[in-house]
């Protein structure tokens, strides 16, 4: 179960959530069936706590919403996207560390 503080991205609201979000924006596309997903929920979780009121961390399930990871060409989960004012500016894309998810965090924070 994810943290209370990891959010949950839809098609309809992603513009408001994240595009229009003046922070930083981690947005974990995943599914329930995908193995590497379920392997670094945990981290997503730690990273939300970690990073809370520093930046935004959140999950976007891919069967439930087609349309975003449609846009932003997804075609392999667990992917990553880090957003900054509406840009992406950051992509990690199968299961990673969290050493190496918070130093993309960290990049986008500096800048």
């Amino acid at each position: 179960m994810a943290a209370e503080n990891v959010k949950h991205f839809t098609d309809a609201a992603f513009e408001s959530d994240v595009l229009g979000n003046d922070s930083v924006v981690l947005v974990d596309f995943w599914a329930e069936w995908c193995g590497p997903c379920r392997a670094i929920a945990p981290i997503i979780d730690e990273l939300a706590s970690d990073y809370e009121g520093r930046a935004v961390i959140g999950k976007m399930n891919v069967d439930d919403n087609q349309g975003v990871p449609g846009n932003f060409g997804i075609r392999g989960i667990p992917t990553m996207l880090i957003f900054k004012g509406g840009e992406v500016v950051g992509q990690l894309v199968g299961a990673q560390s969290k050493a190496k998810i918070a130093e993309q965090l960290d990049r986008a924070l500096e800048n």
